[in-house]
């Protein structure tokens, strides 16, 4: 099973940078970066939440699956 993070993507289309979404969601931008990347093992509701609100997204814009082949 992956879960590809499109994080980068919805910054992208929204011409915003990983500084300015850290400070705005409250998170350090290593955090974010790692999030980015798809390095977390989980990430919570309420940062999903907010990051969903600033990038004015849903959770299903940002997480996408993938099956392995």
């Amino acid at each position: 099973m992956a879960i590809i993070v499109n994080l980068d993507v919805m910054l992208a289309r929204r011409k915003m940078r990983s500084k300015e979404l850290a400070e705005a969601v409250g998170i350090t931008e290593a955090n974010l970066s790692l999030l980015k990347s798809g390095k977390v093992k989980g990430v919570r509701f309420a940062t999903l939440e907010k990051i969903c609100e600033i990038l004015d997204c849903q959770p299903g814009d940002l997480l996408e699956y993938r099956r392995d082949t």
